[in-house]
């Protein structure tokens, strides 16, 4: 009888004979700190940021606009006790307090970048492979005040221009941070049993009822409730988000971070959640929403937002904003939001759509190309080899250029758990999802390299040892943009779920997150 180990010999053999590696997939574990947001001691902090992801002005009495709701759960006595790791104090530091805890800094935003260090130091869990901090809730306004010329223009310094439609702007000041409110994690309920806070506020400055904001149309507002019975299932992240005529541009994310280095749109050193940056092909993405508004036609609903960062060389960001490049990729499930990838408007498409068969499609094959699973590409500001025609993405609203591929729901992505049809997960339809995020985001078109790996699994290993289903790779190509470049590896420093409400006012968007994790193989490779 040929024993497993002789079989697994000679199939590695086999396989590298021609040029191929085998990988025995073992089990999934969890990239994040608190997998399935099921840990009652909580971390989370929220960050506000402008149009080009920077603070620019402090607002009076409110301090940097990072704030961080961090505590143990103590149930060493019969009465159960809440340890918070951060105060008042401590939130609602900024630029005048100088020196306070360590924070150095010449300007307001290199001041919230740094408070973010510190308050993650107050939150930080020692775990394996490296310690974490907090999920991030982000808001941020798309206001742009195009005579400031505040904003670098990818990367680069700006000039002012007069204002546009596309960037919204009442006047002087339009650019201002929120007001933020927190009300800090308590016990409640019977018998202290429950825990409940949030984060909440407006960036309407004259408005003296924060509170009257969610329901009186012209004001802006935001609400993020977290919920949770002690001892049991997961947190309940309630998210409610609503523009005004002022403030028509507004998005709420709920984000899983690096927990050092870069996060997605960010260009200073980051704190987060994820212990493990996901790579592509080999990570998944698990939670459960229900949407309840949606934030009108023009809420670019994101069931998931993956950003990361390298440059059009292939080489890993490194603040250098003038050839870093964020890119993100963003599956919308707002029913009313339609393809503009179409035939006619070639520049709207990726060049290339990737099957995971490993068949190639040119945006030119009007009969294989699938135009309505994209909602648009644009390429990054600072490209050279850009295949025409093309259009540029918006050079203003990162620190530097940036590349952004939107995808719809449709068919083709249905082997990655993603939605199919328009109305899937959206008013009415709350599911459990369980992404393959890794794989998709590997054959996904991105300026530089495409280097896609497409898998089929084959049952290598079949005894007591337990390896698993293996996989073998049986294709590889590159499509080459930028001369001399090497393929890039796919780092995600960011995953997050949300809504961008674009320019519309009194539109209102709210939704609710549980149960999510970002889980990741054990690997072993076996290769001679």
């Amino acid at each position: 009888m040929v024993s497993a180990m002789e079989k697994l010999r000679f199939c590695v053999l086999a396989f590298s004979l021609l040029g191929f590696y085998v990988i025995a997939r073992e089990e999934y574990m969890s990239a994040i700190g608190d997998p399935g947001m099921r840990r009652d001691s909580l971390r989370v902090a929220i960050e506000a940021w402008n149009q080009c992801n920077e603070v620019g002005e402090e607002v009076f009495g409110m301090g940097s606009p990072r704030m961080a709701d961090c505590f143990d759960v103590d149930n060493s006595t019969s009465q159960v006790k809440l340890i918070h790791m951060v105060d008042e104090r401590d939130n609602k530091l900024g630029i005048s307090d100088g020196s306070y805890g360590g924070i150095n800094a010449s300007n307001v935003d290199v001041y919230a970048a740094n408070k973010e260090i510190y308050l993650g130091d107050k939150c930080q869990v020692q775990d394996d492979p490296r310690p974490w901090q907090f999920w991030m809730i982000m808001v941020k306004s798309g206001n742009m005040d195009t005579l400031a010329a505040t904003c670098p223009q990818n990367g680069k310094k700006s000039t002012p221009f007069p204002p546009e439609p596309g960037f919204p702007c009442f006047g002087l000041g339009c650019m201002n941070m929120p007001l933020i409110f927190h009300n800090y994690t308590s016990l409640q309920g019977d018998n202290d049993s429950n825990l409940k806070g949030s984060f909440y506020g407006t960036w309407d400055l004259n408005d003296d009822h924060v509170s009257k904001a969610a329901v009186s149309n012209g004001t802006s507002y935001f609400n993020i409730t977290w919920e949770k019975e002690i001892g049991k299932g997961s947190w309940v992240f309630h998210h409610f988000l609503k523009t005004s005529s002022n403030y028509p541009w507004l998005m709420l994310y709920l984000r899983s971070d690096a927990t050092e280095g870069f996060s997605g749109g960010y260009h200073y050193e980051t704190r987060g959640m994820s212990k493990i940056v996901p790579k592509s092909p080999d990570f998944r993405v698990k939670f459960r929403l229900e949407v309840k508004q949606g934030g009108g036609p023009n809420s670019q609903f994101y069931l998931m937002d993956i950003g990361g960062c390298w440059k059009n060389n292939g080489r890993p960001c490194d603040r250098e904003v003038t050839t870093d490049v964020t890119r993100y990729s963003e599956m919308i499930i707002n029913p009313e939001t339609n393809s503009w990838c179409k035939p006619e408007s070639l520049k709207l498409c990726p060049p290339y759509h990737f099957f995971s068969n490993g068949t190639k499609i040119h945006r030119t094959d009007k009969e294989n190309y699938p135009y309505d699973a994209y909602h648009l590409w644009c390429a990054p500001g600072n490209a050279e080899h850009v295949e025409e025609p093309y259009i540029l993405c918006d050079p203003y609203s990162n620190p530097q250029a940036q590349e952004i591929l939107q995808i719809l729901p449709h068919p083709v992505w249905g082997e990655y758990g993603y939605p199919t049809r328009k109305g899937d997960g959206w008013i009415g339809d709350p599911r459990n999802w369980e992404l393959d995020v890794g794989r998709l985001s590997q054959a996904l078109y991105f300026y530089q390299v495409h280097s896609l790996v497409f898998l089929r699994s084959w049952p290598l290993v079949w005894d007591a040892a337990k390896l698993g289903i293996a996989y073998y790779f049986i294709g590889v190509f590159h499509v080459m943009q930028d001369p001399g470049t090497k393929p890039v590896e796919r780092h995600w420093t960011s995953i997050d779920l949300g809504t961008e409400i674009y320019i519309s006012s009194d539109q209102v968007a709210e939704w609710i997150v549980s149960d999510f994790d970002i889980v990741v193989p054990k690997l072993r490779m076996i290769h001679e």
